[in-house]
């Protein structure tokens, strides 16, 4: 071990975490005092061009999949407690469509499959996430129905030492980015769990993308070419320009480059949407077996890109104490499997909600909550997917949201595009159609009538 990881060798082991993670992190440590930033230039990738497409699988892919479905576990990164929507409990609990919430929906999913869930939770969210699952008695429950994720410390950007923040330690660690899930899996015994009850396939998504339900054609195309790792993409539109897209090395194997990774001066053509015309949903499929071998091989270590993300001690004071805080991305392990694929999928299967645009959308009736529990687009919809920009000074938290929504959301069924600036409450059955701009510029609020009808 290296002189200058002892401290947080040291911490690290006071806080009871396991070795395994502990060589993680000195491995990543290793990597920042060599001066590496984790960036992925230009001169190291090429674009991928085309891929195979779910929408094109033959039937038979389904067949396969339904007989693989007894071997394969629904797994959600549970982690995120939504506080940048103003929440203080697992994000997952917020309530989305028809009263029920991200994880009432996800375990429906699971018992319409008959599959089973698990959980990536933090310390955070386990508590109140598997009292909600308790519910659920139809659920299998032949695995442990979570894991936990891991914490690492901050790293004070001036000499790379230990972040300290004595009046609030908990602001000295940081978690290590999604890609902990392979560490996690193997630290907490879930994996061996796993493999000694007879599951060999995961296909794990964020619990925020209600889009992303189980596939049996997307199931059997993965188990019947053995494939290790595989992706789910997605094509890239000026949305999804700064998220991380889908690239492959000059050899052929695939990756995964996060904006993060990107050098500043090439951020033009990292969000060239035509170059890289692949993003990725985190919609994952891992053969269990597969990374069982590749983590043994590796000492447990499996090497993911690093991303140094520069932050501050306290997020909510800038001015405090600059930090790093080393993570890697979960999809990133796709440059780690040899073998590993990407197919595209449709959009359907990427609806995340991580605003309260995002929230309010899916909410209206411009989304509809099928019978095999999907939130999908109201098929009499003739005029695409809504766009809704709201002012984040009255709309970003969801209790201030709420707030001016009292009687619910108005009818978005017939709108196209929803824009509001500055403080505007909503009467009951309020009608939106069409391109709508609402604008406010007084400091007192404004409120829309009762049976309003708004349309251009």
């Amino acid at each position: 071990m290296i002189e200058q990881f002892i401290p947080f060798a040291s911490k690290m082991e006071k806080e009871g975490l396991p070795e395994i993670v502990i060589k993680n992190f000195e491995y990543y440590y290793k990597l920042l005092l060599e001066g590496q930033g984790g960036f992925i230039s230009e001169e190291q990738i090429m674009p991928v061009e085309s891929l195979p497409d779910m929408e094109s699988f033959p039937e038979r892919f389904e067949k396969t999949g339904q007989k693989a479905l007894n071997k394969c576990i629904l797994l959600k990164l549970n982690g995120g407690l939504g506080t940048s929507m103003g929440l203080e409990k697992a994000k997952s609990l917020l309530a989305v469509k028809n009263g029920l919430s991200f994880l009432d929906i996800i375990a429906r999913q699971a018992i319409a499959c008959h599959i089973p869930l698990v959980l990536m939770n933090s310390f955070a969210t386990q508590e109140d996430s598997l009292d909600t699952l308790k519910q659920y008695k139809e659920l299998r429950r032949d695995i442990p129905s979570d894991f936990l994720q891991h914490k690492v410390p901050k790293i004070r950007k001036s000499d790379l030492s230990p972040a300290t923040y004595p009046e609030k330690p908990d602001l000295e660690w940081c978690p290590p980015g999604h890609g902990d899930i392979y560490t996690s899996l193997i630290t907490s015994g879930m994996l061996h769990i796993l493999l000694e009850e007879g599951y060999l396939y995961a296909f794990v998504s964020n619990a925020d993308n209600l889009g992303a339900v189980m596939n049996k054609s997307i199931l059997g195309y993965f188990s019947e070419h053995n494939i290790p790792f595989m992706m789910e993409v997605s094509d890239r539109t000026e949305a999804d320009k700064k998220g991380g897209h889908l690239a492959k090395l000059p050899e052929g194997q695939l990756i995964l480059r996060e904006s993060a990774q990107c050098l500043p001066e090439e951020m033009n053509l990292f969000q060239d949407i035509k170059r890289y015309k692949y993003f990725n949903t985190n919609n994952l499929w891992i053969n269990l077996l597969a990374l069982k071998d590749l983590m043994e091989k590796g000492n447990n270590i499996l090497g993911l890109p690093m991303i140094r993300n520069e932050k501050t001690l306290n997020p909510r004071d800038g001015k405090s104490t600059p930090v790093y805080q080393l993570e890697t991305a979960m999809g990133s392990a796709i440059a780690v499997f040899k073998g590993a694929r990407a197919i595209r999928v449709p959009r359907t299967r990427f609806a995340p909600v991580k605003t309260s645009s995002d929230l309010l959308a899916v909410r209206s009736d411009a989304y509809i909550l099928t019978e095999d529990f999907r939130i999908i687009q109201d098929p009499s919809r003739k005029i695409g997917q809504i766009v809704i920009d709201l002012d984040a000074k009255y709309y970003k938290l969801i209790q201030d949201m709420e707030r001016r929504f009292p009687y619910g959301i108005p009818s978005l069924i017939d709108c196209e595009k929803l824009s509001i600036k500055g403080d505007i409450k909503f009467g009951q059955n309020v009608i939106l159609k069409g391109n709508v701009r609402l604008v406010n510029e007084d400091r007192e609020q404004v409120c829309i009538e009762d049976g309003s009808v708004i349309e251009g």
